[in-house]
């Protein structure tokens, strides 16, 4: 591993355990408040843990706790972060801006302006050279801030909601620029957009509560999620419970139908079951017909969604037309039945 990570920091909730291959980007996951930002503010020397360890490339720059007591500073660590904020020094252009990370690094001056004009050209800042921040859009700025951090060379990226503060229509192109500088780099990501993971991240790790409750390849856990949050960000409804007698059960009795994924869960064994919104119709009673699965719900919200309405309640989604809503009397507090063929549902281990 190029960054191995144990941290436990007792007043925000914290307890995690991670690693990064060299090269490998991991997005990390999870709910605002799970604790994501502390694992980058512990990899960059920015927060004391009471007890870890954070290894780089082999050399301990964080280990605390039992006795021991190894604190790298944040500027000796061969870390970048890039923040929501691109935190720019107002009182420089663009290049002397970029400068400034090989300059850290005490990089003689003509080198380090070689090296900030390279970023500037890979990162298509040229021409903002000579300007001022305050005379950026908010995606220069933070193309400006990448390009900073890239210059310093650091043997690992950590960047914290980088295109949380922009506008929609600026996002693509800086997801772009990331995917390209992020190739056969060393990078933690942490997002709440599943196209950030989708694009960037080989590996994800999700955050829930202060732990991990979720890591796998990318793909493997956006298509077959194991917690709430991975489930809701990839657009699935998921159910928790025990695989009993060919079917799905929830500590309150609910049995949900559906197929074994190809790995089947053992008899007795915590599973989840997944399908998307699109699958689910909804009544205003139970229907009979061809096997279902039906679950009685009262209608939380309706929310307009790429066309469709996305109709929530019982902690499910379901995707249905707005004749529909309309014809159903659908609004929240209304008593309702969602339904879903077993067909549609895709039961699989839950680890």
């Amino acid at each position: 591993m190029s960054l191995e990570l144990t941290a436990s920091v007792g007043d925000r909730g914290v307890d995690v355990a991670l690693e990064v291959a060299d090269g490998e980007t991991l997005a990390v996951l999870g709910p605002n408040g799970a604790g994501k930002s502390t694992l980058l503010d512990v990899v960059a020397g920015l927060l004391r843990p009471d007890r870890g360890r954070v290894v780089l490339d082999g050399r301990a720059l964080t280990d605390v706790g039992d006795g021991r007591d190894v604190m790298v500073p944040a500027y000796e660590r061969s870390v970048g972060l890039l923040a929501q904020d691109p935190l720019l020094f107002p009182h420089l252009d663009v290049r002397g801006n970029v400068t400034f990370g090989p300059r850290s690094r005490r990089t003689p001056r003509r080198e380090a302006r070689a090296v900030a004009d390279r970023w500037l050209g890979d990162l298509e800042l040229t021409d903002l050279a000579d300007r001022r921040p305050a005379q950026l859009s908010g995606g220069q700025r933070q193309r400006v801030a990448l390009a900073r951090a890239l210059a310093a060379d650091p043997r690992v990226l950590l960047l914290d909601e980088p295109m949380a503060a922009l506008d929609v229509a600026v996002r693509p192109a800086l997801r772009q620029t990331l995917r390209h500088v992020l190739a056969d780099r060393t990078a933690v990501v942490v997002t709440h957009d599943v196209l950030d993971a989708l694009l960037l991240a080989d590996r994800v790790v999700v955050v829930e509560g202060g732990v991990v409750v979720e890591r796998g390849p990318t793909t493997e856990v956006l298509t077959q999620p194991r917690s709430g949050f991975a489930a809701e960000i990839a657009g699935l409804n998921l159910v928790s419970g025990a695989w009993r007698d060919d079917a799905l059960e929830t500590e309150e009795g609910l049995r949900i139908v559906g197929e074994p994924a190809e790995a089947a869960p053992a008899p007795g064994e915590a599973a989840v079951a997944v399908f998307p919104p699109s699958a689910v119709s909804v009544f205003l009673t139970a229907p009979g017909g061809s096997p279902r699965n039906a679950v009685d719900v009262t209608i939380t919200s309706v929310e307009p969604q790429a066309g469709h309405l996305r109709v929530r309640g019982g902690g499910l989604s379901a995707d249905v037309t707005p004749r529909s809503v309309a014809e159903l009397g659908l609004a929240p507090g209304v008593r309702a039945v969602f339904v879903v063929k077993a067909t549609e549902v895709t039961v699989y281990p839950r680890s």
